[in-house]
Formats: C-alpha cells, sequence, structure tokens
C-alpha cells in the first residue's frame, strides 16, 4: 500500500465514521421523538380517561338552548330570513376559522341570503351538543355540527367545532356571539 492510498483509506474511514455518527444521531433523535409521540398520546389517552362524561348542570336550560338551536337552524336550513334575524342580537358576532369576524347582523344576514339558502343545509352531531350557564346573562352551547353542500355532495362535510353564546335579554333567548370551526389538520 502507497502513501497516497494509506491517505485515500483513511480519509474513506474518516468520511465512514463521520456518516456513522450523523446515522446514531438520527437514530437516537427518531427513537427520542417516537418515545415523546407515544408518551404524548399516552397522556391524552390518560387526560381523555379521566375527564366525566358531559351532565347537564340544568335539564331545562339544556333542553331550552337545543330548543334555540333548532329554532335557528331550521331556518338557516329553510332560508328563514325573519326567523334568523329575530334570534339573532343586534350586536351579534360571528367568528369563523376560514372566513374571519362578521359583526353586522345585516351584512351576516345578506351573506347567508346569498351563500347559503338552498345551498347548504347544517346537521348538528347527535349527542355532542353540552350547555352551560352564564350567571345573569345566558348560556354557552358547544358542540359539533357538519354542513351538506348540496351543489357540491350530499355527503355531509365532516364534523366541525361550534360554541354559541346565547343571551336572555327580557326573557328572550338571542344567539349573541359564535364561533364555528372547520379546520382539520
Amino acid at each position: 500500500m502507497t502513501i497516497s492510498n494509506l491517505f485515500n483509506w483513511h480519509g474513506a474511514g474518516k468520511a465512514i465514521r463521520k456518516k456513522h455518527r450523523i446515522m446514531k444521531k438520527f437514530i437516537l433523535s427518531a427513537g427520542l421523538a417516537l418515545l415523546m409521540m407515544v408518551a404524548v398520546s399516552a397522556g391524552a389517552f390518560a387526560q381523555s380517561s379521566e375527564i366525566p362524561p358531559y351532565k347537564p348542570q340544568s335539564q331545562e336550560l339544556y333542553n331550552t338552548i337545543l330548543h334555540m338551536d333548532s329554532v335557528y337552524f331550521t331556518a338557516y336550513n329553510n332560508c328563514d330570513m325573519d326567523t334568523q334575524a329575530a334570534v339573532l342580537a343586534d350586536s351579534m358576532e360571528f367568528y369563523h376559522d376560514k372566513g374571519g369576524l362578521m359583526t353586522s347582523k345585516k351584512d351576516f344576514l345578506a351573506a347567508i341570503k346569498a351563500n347559503i339558502c338552498g345551498k347548504v343545509t347544517r346537521v348538528l352531531v347527535k349527542g355532542s351538543v353540552e350547555v352551560y350557564e352564564i350567571a345573569g346573562f345566558g348560556a354557552v352551547e358547544i358542540g359539533y355540527h357538519r354542513f351538506i353542500n348540496h351543489q357540491e355532495s350530499e355527503t355531509p362535510s365532516g364534523p366541525g367545532r361550534f360554541v354559541a353564546i346565547w343571551r336572555l335579554k327580557d326573557g328572550k333567548w338571542q344567539l349573541y356571539r359564535v364561533a364555528s370551526l372547520h379546520a382539520r389538520g
């Protein structure tokens, strides 16, 4: 073996050892990442098993809010703009993860009339709703809903989370704030 060949072999050895160190770091990093994913999954499972099933604090309030949800969305699904206007608070706010914020009741109703009427149906996911009293104000409704875009398919969308704040004003329930979240990760 010549000095030149020895030098090349030694250089090759360095390159091999460097690749070996890089591969070892990669395997350790991948193993650590996998371990973290398992730990997070196990933690999420443990956490979800610790959360008790929902039971309404007030069955009367729960029934009232589900009724109001039905009144509003029956009107929404049937393009009954007068009923929608009557249920929506004048100072309503609608937050949508894709569409942004709407604070004008007039603009909100116009958007529904132009984009929803006769085209989209909202379906509440049965058993998904939770209702909590907001003392001295009203209630919060949290649940899942799906939408059927009749122009694209008769298949409902995947479930999207919603949060509705209902205000009890002068003995009348009003849909005051709504956040509708449909992003899928």
